[in-house]
């Protein structure tokens, strides 16, 4: 989305999709992560998670991939050690490359010693070129939710402190009381995310945070991905989860969205430039009478863009 400025029609005309698409986000007060990958060093890594827990952010997630990123577990542990408040997270571990048994001890000591300060992101994975690089089969998605599904069940079972037990397509467990016990009774909030109706659909019935993403059916991130980033297909994944997670269950629930460009720009026309290019990536085509193809790219809810004095505003606007 733009933020400020406003081209030739009346600025609720033009922003409409994307304040519905914000107004979900006011369930709860807001809260800012940050998404890391590495540093220069070890130091530098204590350094810069000091930094974003002295900036007022919530949490630092991980992603989970196979390129140059470090390992999410040990990045985890050594920033919850080197911060107080700052809470920890994986965005997402894909269960595909550890067995829920042994995710399910490591996370519950690092609930353990960060006391509390911990998020679980879980995921039925993605990306391709991961699974090409490590020899792994990538099943369709349904099987793959599926697993996540049942992952889920094994992790929160063994968070538990009696014996548990899980018979299940994917995994089988017997007769196992997970050790250490979590910081928190019955264990860290666990995160799921998606952009398609299944995975949603879990992560309604089973988690406590749910992210609401683009697409990634298509294992990479290209122009079908960022075509499904518009804000419209947002509020429908918020009504899916609503749906299936029903009143109660859903105003229990914590909604995430993904923001991956921040650019702050001098003005408001540099801001229409990146959204021109973005449109051209994601090669939005058809956007309606009165519409340029980057007024359809405005209501991308993965971008914010526009002129410093001006990122502000919206959000207690969409939070109204």
């Amino acid at each position: 989305m733009r933020i400020g400025g406003q081209r030739t029609r009346d600025k609720r005309e033009i922003s409409g999709n994307r304040y519905q698409c914000l107004q979900f986000l006011a369930v709860r007060p807001f809260r800012f992560a940050v998404q890391c990958t590495q540093a220069s060093s070890g130091r530098a890594w204590r350094a810069q998670a000091r930094k974003i827990e002295g900036l007022g952010y919530s949490t630092v997630y991980c992603p989970d991939h196979f390129d140059e990123q470090w390992a999410p577990t040990v990045a985890m542990t050594v920033a919850a050690e080197a911060t107080s408040q700052l809470n920890v997270g994986a965005l997402v571990y894909d269960v595909d490359y550890r067995h829920p048994v042994v995710l399910a001890k490591e996370m519950a000591t690092l609930d353990l010693i960060s006391e509390g300060r911990l998020e679980v992101g879980l995921g039925a994975g993605w990306m391709q070129r991961d699974y090409e690089a490590a020899g792994l089969t990538l099943d369709r998605a349904g099987v793959r939710i599926a697993r996540l599904g049942e992952a889920i069940e094994v992790c929160r079972g063994l968070w538990g402190g009696a014996p548990f037990d899980h018979s299940g397509h994917h995994y089988q467990v017997r007769n196992l009381a997970g050790t250490p016990l979590p910081f928190r009774v019955g264990g860290p909030p666990i995160v799921v995310g998606g952009g398609g109706p299944k995975v949603l659909a879990l992560a309604a019935r089973q988690a406590d945070i749910v992210g609401l993403n683009a697409s990634l059916h298509e294992g990479t991130m290209g122009p079908g991905m960022a075509r499904s980033a518009l804000g419209p297909r947002f509020a429908e994944r918020r009504q899916w989860v609503e749906q299936e997670a029903g009143p109660d269950r859903f105003t229990r629930l914590e909604l995430q969205l993904h923001t991956f460009l921040v650019q702050v720009t001098a003005t408001v026309a540099q801001a229409d430039e990146l959204f021109e290019v973005m449109a051209r990536i994601a090669r939005c085509t058809n956007p309606g009478p009165n519409s340029s193809v980057a007024d359809k790219t405005l209501t991308n809810a993965c971008a914010v863009c526009g002129p410093a004095n001006s990122v502000k505003p919206p959000i207690p606007d969409a939070r109204a």
